[in-house]
C-alpha cells in the first residue's frame, strides 16, 4: 500500500514556512536548508504564483546579506571589470520586467521514486514549478557595459551560499552559454511580483534565466564572469547532469542540464484525493520553456482514448500554460492521465520508467492522478485518502 501525502504539517514545518513568509500548508522537504513546494491545489488558482507559495529550492542556509553593502562583480573576459551596487544596477540600466516560470530539475521526482528508489534526493511533487513577474536589468546590457569580449562562450554565476552537498563544502555556482546570457529575457532581478525580492528568493539580487532549469537562476548573485568554459562549480560539473540509468555521478558525467524539457502536471483533483460522483473539473499546467504548448490531452483509460483539454491564454512567452477539462467520473477508482504537446510537435513519454535516472531529474512522463470517486454524501472532508 502506498501512503499518499496528507494535508497535515508538522509544527516544525509550519514554523519554518512562517519564518520565510510562506503559507503553512507548504509541502516541506527540509527545514535547514528550507526546501518546500505548494500543495497542487494551491497552484491551480492563477497564472502568477504568489510569493508566499512560490516553491523554494536551497542548497545551503540563506545568506544574511545587507542590500547597502552588496556588490555585484562583473569580470573575466571583459574589457572593463565592474563592481556594481544595487543602486547603480537600478539607476544606470533600463528597468525591465519579464513574466517567467521557474521549474526545479527535480520536479515530479516522487513519481520516479515509485518506479525505482532515488536515494539522497528530495521527493518533489508537481509543485516545484511556479510563475512570477521579475523586474531588473538585462544581463546582456550589464555584460556589454563591461565590454564583454568576443571569445567569451559562457557566463558563470557565483553566490555566497555555502553547501555541504559538495565535498569539501563550497559556495554555489552555475553557468549558461553566452548566447543565452545575451538574450533579452535574462535578468539581474531585484523585484518579484512587483515587490522587493525576499531573502529566501535571492535578495539583494539574483539572475533569472527563463526557459532553463531553476538551478541556473542563481540567487544571492555576487559575481558574473565571462569565460571560455562552463563554471567549474560542483553544481555545474557534477550535480545537475542527466545520467544514464546505470550511471554514477561524477565531474563531467552525463548531460549538463540547461533548457527545460516538455512537462505537464495534474493539479486538481490531486492524486490520492476523494471526489464525488459526477462532473469533476480537472485542471493542470503544461510547460515547455521557450516552446509554446500546442495541446493537452486527457484520458480516463490509460491512453486508449483521449479528450482535448481547453488551454488558458499564456501569460507570456516564457510561462506555463494552464489547462482544464470537465470529466464525468463514475463511482470507483478513476485513473486520470494527461499529456502535453509543444509547438515543435513533441509529446511526453507514457511511463516514468522510461525516463528514470539516478538523480531523479526531468520527469517528463505523462502526468497521472488516481482518485476515489464516491457518492456525494460519502465524500471525506479530510482530503487525501490512502490508496491501495
Amino acid at each position: 500500500m502506498i501512503r499518499r501525502p496528507t494535508e497535515s504539517r508538522s509544527s516544525q514545518d509550519r514554523a519554518a514556512s512562517a519564518s520565510w513568509g510562506k503559507r503553512e500548508d507548504m509541502v516541506v522537504h527540509g527545514t535547514d536548508p528550507y526546501n518546500a513546494e505548494p500543495a497542487p491545489h494551491a497552484l491551480a488558482n492563477g497564472h502568477l504564483t504568489p510569493i508566499d507559495m512560490f516553491y523554494t529550492r536551497n542548497h545551503g542556509p540563506v545568506p544574511d546579506l545587507d542590500p547597502e553593502t552588496w556588490r555585484l562583480r562583473v569580470d573575466g573576459l571583459v574589457a572593463t571589470p565592474l563592481e556594481l551596487t544595487r543602486k547603480a544596477l537600478q539607476e544606470d540600466f533600463e528597468q525591465r520586467t519579464v513574466t517567467a516560470t521557474l521549474q526545479c530539475a527535480g520536479n515530479r521526482r516522487a513519481d520516479l521514486n515509485l518506479v525505482r528508489r532515488v536515494p539522497g534526493e528530495d521527493l518533489w511533487g508537481p509543485g516545484a514549478t511556479s510563475t512570477a513577474t521579475w523586474t531588473g536589468a538585462a544581463l546582456a546590457e550589464v555584460l556589454r557595459a563591461a565590454g564583454l569580449q568576443g571569445d567569451a562562450r559562457h557566463a558563470c554565476f557565483s553566490a555566497p551560499d555555502l553547501t555541504g552537498l559538495a565535498h569539501p563544502p563550497q559556495t554555489y555556482g552555475s553557468s549558461v552559454e553566452i548566447h543565452k546570457a545575451l538574450s533579452d529575457e535574462v535578468l539581474l532581478a531585484w523585484q518579484m511580483n512587483g515587490q522587493a525580492l525576499p531573502a529566501v528568493h535571492g535578495a539583494p539580487g539574483r539572475v533569472v534565466v527563463p526557459g532553463y532549469i531553476g538551478a541556473r537562476s542563481v540567487k544571492w548573485l555576487d559575481r558574473v564572469t565571462g569565460s571560455l568554459h562552463p563554471s567549474d562549480s560542483y553544481f555545474q560539473e557534477t550535480a545537475y547532469r542527466l545520467l544514464p540509468a546505470d550511471g554514477t555521478p561524477g565531474p563531467g558525467i552525463g548531460m549538463s542540464l540547461g533548457p527545460v524539457a516538455l512537462s505537464s502536471a495534474i493539479l486538481v483533483p490531486a492524486d490520492g484525493t476523494t471526489v464525488p460522483v459526477g462532473r469533476t473539473d480537472v485542471q493542470g499546467y503544461a510547460y515547455a520553456g521557450d516552446r509554446g504548448i500546442a495541446r493537452v490531452d486527457v484520458s480516463l483509460d490509460d491512453g486508449a482514448t483521449w479528450i482535448e483539454a481547453a488551454l488558458d491564454d499564456q501569460a507570456g512567452p516564457w510561462t506555463w500554460r494552464r489547462w482544464r477539462i470537465p470529466l464525468p467520473l463514475q463511482e470507483g477508482k478513476a485513473r486520470i492521465s494527461a499529456r502535453a504537446w509543444d509547438t515543435a510537435g513533441a509529446t511526453q513519454p507514457r511511463s516514468a520508467g522510461e525516463v528514470w535516472n539516478p538523480k531523479g531529474y526531468l520527469n517528463i512522463s505523462w502526468a497521472r492522478a488516481t482518485v476515489i470517486v464516491v457518492p456525494a454524501k460519502e465524500r471525506s472532508p479530510s482530503g487525501p485518502s490512502e490508496l491501495p
